[in-house]
Parts: C-alpha cells; structure tokens; sequence
C-alpha cells in the first residue's frame, strides 16, 4: 500500500492564525504543513498537502488520491458539516481517512456537532489544536503498516 497520504484542508484554513486566534491558536497552516512533513518524515510517509475554499477541488483532490495515496487526512472545516458530495468522494476511496478539527466542535455552536465526513473517517480527532494533524498521520501509518 502506499505510504502517500493527502492532508486536505478546507475553508479558511488559509487564514489559520490570523482567524479567531482564541478559537485556532497563532500557528499558520505553513506551520502545519511544516510540522506534518516534520512527523511524515519520521514515520516514513510522503504527503501532499492542500487547502481550497472551493469544495470541488477537495473532491478533485480526493479523487486523485484514489490513484495514489495510502491514507487521507482531512479538516473538511466548514464543509464538515454541509457536504454530502465529500462524504460521497471519501466513501469511494479505500484507504484510511482521518477527520481532523482544531477545535472542539462539541464545544461549540450546535451546527457544528453533526459531520457528515464522520461517517467514513476511521478516525476523529478535535480539540487537540493543530497536533491533531500529526495524530492522523501517525494513525494512518499505523493503518497502512497494518495492511501490509
């Protein structure tokens, strides 16, 4: 199985530590991405790492992960809780996805506690800031070594 994972990011992610510090914390999705590639590289992953504010290029991404890729992580942010089309793009990939969120969504506004990526996540991971990220990734490693 391949040891790529595709970490997909959704809307506003781009504006990760300007958007409601309070809520996301200072670090900036290029802290992210660096910290993703710092725990990939240990645990023998490739990753590419995404963000859009448009939620056809996420499905795009997923698609294309399809062909390649061992695992997804994916902080579909707000189109958690509104895209059936994610949810229908992550049910025809094979390998292990890992929903992630910054904050604790059960903290929060009750829009926010239904996901329909939950239902194909292998995993959930909210309110563990942004170490939730690489918590996915050692997970997914742990699935895809499983599989092999």
């Amino acid at each position: 199985m391949s040891r790529l994972v595709f970490v997909l990011n959704g809307p506003n992610l781009n504006l990760l530590g300007k958007r409601q510090p309070q809520i996301y914390g200072h670090e900036t999705l290029a802290d992210v991405e660096a910290a993703c590639r710092a725990t990939a590289g240990e645990l023998g992953l490739t990753i590419r790492f995404h963000q859009s504010n448009t939620e056809g290029q996420i499905i795009d991404w997923i698609h294309e992960a399809r062909e390649v890729a061992g695992g997804i992580a994916i902080n579909p942010a707000a189109y958690t809780h509104t895209s059936v089309a994610i949810l229908d793009a992550l049910n025809a990939f094979d390998g292990p996805v890992i929903e992630v969120h910054i904050s604790n969504v059960h903290k929060r506004e009750g829009f926010r506690h239904h996901s329909y990526v939950s239902l194909r996540a292998d995993g959930v991971i909210a309110g563990l800031g942004t170490q939730g990220y690489g918590l996915a990734l050692r997970r997914i490693a742990s699935l895809i070594d499983a599989k092999a």
